[in-house]
């Protein structure tokens, strides 16, 4: 039998990723990886580890491998159905929960990320959760039930239907934003994510078009409009906030200095 150290050594993939599927595998956390470096392991529990390390040498996420990945100090399901949270994208939920808002739309929820760590850091707030996908909605409703976010529901269909005649205080989304054609989405983690959650029409913008268009109708009085796009989308995307309307129109910047959100209000009446 192997050790916990030579299996990670001989792995074939990023330690770093080796480290994350070993812990799957053993059910522990990194100082115990690191306690027990010389401990051998189960047979059964070696095969279950080189399994995951050679789809992961195959390119297959990490997070698709184990089922989950950690989002504002949650830990997620995730499966092929739904985009992988990204850390980027907390930025989103800092700005909506900063608004204190009474009522949250979420656009798009994918694994309901978003939407419940919302209702999670303000327990009074009511949230919509909307994606067009059952695959996505099944797994959404499940991480809602992990978590006893009672304060999350969750419709099916296309950005504003299921929201017909509603008013929100901030409408968050984390729509496509990927170019059809760009060579990225044959690249990395991004061949194994639904399309449909990354492409965008041929410039990235055809859903943000379709969501800041829609917004308005659908915000109260000072509503806030929130959503994350592309690195160099920002520019562009205040355009659309100022065409429609919007107020206060701005981007804000992730931790890697990147213009990742922009938004804009709704002028009180």
């Amino acid at each position: 039998m192997k050790t916990i150290a030579e299996l990670m050594r001989d792995s074939g993939i990023a330690a770093i990723d080796a480290r994350v599927l070993l812990r799957a595998v053993l059910g522990v956390d990194g100082a115990y990886l690191v306690a027990h470096g010389n401990d051998a392991i189960a047979a059964q529990l070696e095969t279950k580890f080189r399994e995951f390390a050679a789809r992961r040498a195959a390119g297959e996420p990490v997070a698709y491998i184990i089922g989950e990945r950690e989002f504002y100090g949650h830990t997620f399901k995730v499966t092929p159905a739904v985009l992988i949270p990204r850390p980027e994208t907390e930025l989103l939920v800092e700005l909506a929960v900063e608004r204190m808002p009474e009522r949250v739309l979420d656009l798009g929820t994918g694994s309901g990320c978003i939407a419940i760590s919302i209702a999670l850091a303000l327990p009074s707030v009511r949230v919509m959760a909307v994606d067009q996908s059952d695959s996505a909605l099944a797994v959404a409703r499940e991480n809602a039930a992990r978590f006893v976010a009672n304060n999350v529901k969750f419709r099916q269909g296309s950005w504003y239907v299921p929201a017909a005649g509603e008013r929100y205080d901030v409408i968050v989304s984390n729509p496509p934003y990927v170019a059809a054609g760009d060579a990225h989405l044959a690249q990395g983690d991004l061949r194994f994510e639904p399309v449909s959650a990354l492409a965008s029409g041929t410039d990235g913008l055809a859903d943000i078009r379709v969501i800041v268009a829609g917004a308005r109708a659908h915000l109260a009085s000072g509503g806030w409009l929130l959503f994350e796009h592309g690195y160099d989308q920002a520019a562009r995307c205040r355009e659309l906030l100022a065409q429609a309307g919007f107020s206060e129109v701005q981007s804000w910047r992730d931790l890697a200095g990147i213009e990742r959100v922009s938004g804009g209000r709704v002028a009180s009446l």
